[in-house]
Order: C-alpha cells, then sequence, then structure tokens
C-alpha cells in the first residue's frame, strides 16, 4: 500500500470517527444542557430540594408571581389559585395550581418550568412539585396540584440578585400522550 493510500485511509478514518463524535454530541445536548441548567441556575431553571425542609425565614419579603400556561394541544384549563403573594425569603411555602381536562378521553400531561428573572432561578427550590411528575386526568377532572417551594436566603448575598423584589415561577403543561378519537 503506498504512502498517499495510507494518507487518505487515516484521513478517512478520522473524518468517520469525528461524525461519530459529533453526532453522540448532538445526542448527548440536551440531558447535559438540563443538567447544567439544573447545577447552575442558568436560563431560570429553579433548583430540587434532596430533603423536605426549607432553611427559615430570615426576615426579608419577596413576591411571587405565579404563572401558567398550557399547550393548545393538551385540552386542559390550567392555572394558579393565587396569582402573587409575598413570601418570607428562606420560609417554606406552598402555591396550588388547577387543572381540569375538558376533552372526553383521559389525558396526560407534564409541565415545564423556569423562573424570571433568570439570575433568581438558582435561588427559587423545590422541595415538592406536580412537575416532578407527568399528570394523568380522566374526562372532566379537576385536581388542585401544589409545589412546595423556598426562596433560599443566598439570594441576598448574590450582588447581581439581591435588588430583585419579584419573582415570577411560570409553568406549561404539553401533552405526553395525544388522545385516541372515536374511542
Amino acid at each position: 500500500m503506498s504512502a498517499l493510500a495510507r494518507r487518505n485511509g487515516r484521513t478517512a478514518a478520522l473524518a468517520a470517527l469525528g461524525v461519530v463524535f459529533m453526532v453522540g454530541l448532538a445526542f448527548a445536548s440536551v440531558p447535559l444542557y438540563r443538567i447544567f441548567c439544573q447545577v447552575t441556575g442558568f436560563a431560570g431553571t429553579t433548583q430540587r430540594a434532596a430533603e423536605g425542609s426549607a432553611p427559615g425565614a430570615v426576615g426579608r419579603m419577596i413576591s411571587v408571581r405565579f404563572d401558567a400556561n398550557v399547550s393548545h394541544e393538551l385540552g386542559w384549563e390550567f392555572r394558579p389559585v393565587d396569582t402573587q403573594r409575598r413570601v418570607a425569603i428562606g420560609a417554606r411555602n406552598i402555591a396550588l395550581y388547577e387543572a381540569t381536562n375538558t376533552m372526553d378521553v383521559p389525558v396526560t400531561g407534564t409541565a415545564t418550568f423556569n423562573v424570571t428573572p433568570s439570575q433568581a432561578g438558582q435561588y427559587f427550590t423545590k422541595i415538592q412539585c406536580f412537575c416532578f411528575t407527568e399528570q394523568r386526568l380522566a374526562p372532566g377532572q379537576s385536581v388542585r396540584m401544589p409545589v412546595v417551594f423556598y426562596v433560599d436566603p443566598a439570594i441576598l448575598d448574590d450582588p447581581d440578585a439581591r435588588d430583585i423584589s419579584e419573582i415570577t415561577l411560570s409553568y406549561t403543561f404539553y401533552p405526553v400522550d395525544q388522545p385516541r378519537s372515536g374511542s
């Protein structure tokens, strides 16, 4: 085999390895980005508490606004029970959302969430949330779904976040499975 043929073979092998690496990186990018956002609070991603307790109130209050959206494909009505409330930073809080399946078939949905402003995401910690699991509602069924959370007192030490006066917690529900017509 000539030197030129070996060089061409090596180049082809390296190009194939590059393609395999890029395809693997493309498939890994979504879970890696999700992990990055959960660790850093990037793009308004909230934190999840490892245990069920909050650090305790520190004497400062912050306003939390609750927002609800639903994909037009889901066939649900979804709204927060309270649209806004002032909470003590560091204290355990609970917010309720209501969902109603307006379709004549059972429908399963899953919620995505974020917090704005985005720099507050790393300080907004959920202890319990309906967004951690899929929700299945029977035809016409209505449910109240709790979110147990706290705003980490460390927000007061962050120069980019300590002057935040209002945090918005927003959810959007999407269908997990599509309803079957005629069954």
